[in-house]
């Protein structure tokens, strides 16, 4: 099955505000509250993509149960280690009239380093039936920068592809422990490489140098786009895929489900070109729902089909 880990777990709220203006009181036309963090976002979009998933990490308190109840509610299975801090909430106001989204996140827990080692012994045990381990999200209070890296060492010398989703320092750091996939945004992998991207050529610069600091495959995306460099074999394959863009209503966690879409059809033996036109598809179909990790898997299919995959050839030294 495919592990997901999230250590700043939270509940998260969306909020649907027309015309919002700061300063001012409004009412909310909608409202949606769930289980949330990257990791629970991936393992939501993988259970809609009918892959065997687990969702695991850290969470604590009243916080903490209501985010196990949701995922229970959802039939999202998952195994938590449970922390004496509580975790964190966050928000999201969707201003559907002007095309705005603003988010405020909770720092989070603060983990004790016990706490720490429980779930690396829970990951111990679920990796023996895991392929793929996704750690996303960023990293709580009191956790060290290189707790992905040492957790993705140790995972690999049992066998296990582990996948990266995060950013600053744990990601510079995670890169060089050689996940088998890492999955920044442009604005992420700018910070990796040191430069901002404006071109395609860019974009290939910055693969090869996120493969060249450890990586074994690399997803960058973009709002319409998405970068990929894989290896096959003996060889690296560099793919830009692109779709029209879709008028969103919401896009938080649209570069979650990518991933999840991504890993469902690796999962399912489907060659990494194709793996790439299901994930656009995807993360597609996410920006038109309301909360992160939702789609239509039907609208996924058909918006996948209307993806423009282009080979990338490499430059030339």
């Amino acid at each position: 099955m495919i592990v997901t880990v999230t250590l700043n777990a939270a509940v998260d709220r969306t909020l649907t505000v027309p015309n919002f203006q700061a300063g001012h009181r409004h009412r909310a036309s909608a409202s949606l509250t769930s289980a949330g963090g990257k990791g629970i976002n991936v393992a939501r979009a993988l259970k809609r993509l009918d892959s065997p998933v687990i969702a695991t990490g850290l969470a604590g308190g009243r916080t903490g149960d209501r985010i196990i109840d949701e995922l229970a509610a959802e039939a999202i299975l998952n195994d938590f280690v449970r922390i004496s801090d509580e975790s964190r909430t966050s928000t999201a106001l969707v201003d559907p009239t002007a095309g705005m989204l603003s988010e405020v996140y909770e720092w989070g827990p603060a983990v004790r380093q016990d706490e720490l080692e429980t779930l690396l012994d829970k990951l111990h045990y679920l990796s023996r039936v895991a392929t793929y381990v996704v750690f996303s999200g960023s990293l709580p209070r009191d956790v060290a920068d290189d707790f992905y890296a040492e957790a993705i060492r140790d995972l690999s010398k049992r066998g296990v592809q582990c996948v990266l989703d995060t950013e600053g320092e744990p990601l510079r750091i995670g890169v060089e422990a050689e996940p088998f996939l890492v999955s920044p945004n442009q604005r992420e992998a700018e910070s990796l490489v040191g430069q901002e991207f404006s071109e395609d050529e860019d974009f290939l610069v910055a693969l090869d140098t996120i493969a060249d600091l450890g990586a074994h495959n690399v997803l960058i995306t973009q709002e319409t786009s998405c970068f990929g460099l894989f290896r096959e074999e003996r060889t690296l394959r560099r793919f830009r895929g692109s779709i029209p863009r879709v008028e969103p209503v919401a896009s938080v966690g649209a570069g979650d489900v990518l991933l999840a879409g991504f890993l469902a059809a690796r999962f399912n033996g489907r060659p990494f070109d194709e793996a790439l036109r299901q994930a656009i598809g995807c993360a597609a179909a996410s920006v038109v729902e309301l909360g992160p990790g939702r789609f239509d898997p039907r609208e996924a299919l058909r918006l996948a089909s209307s993806v423009e995959l282009e080979e990338l050839q490499p430059i030339s030294a």
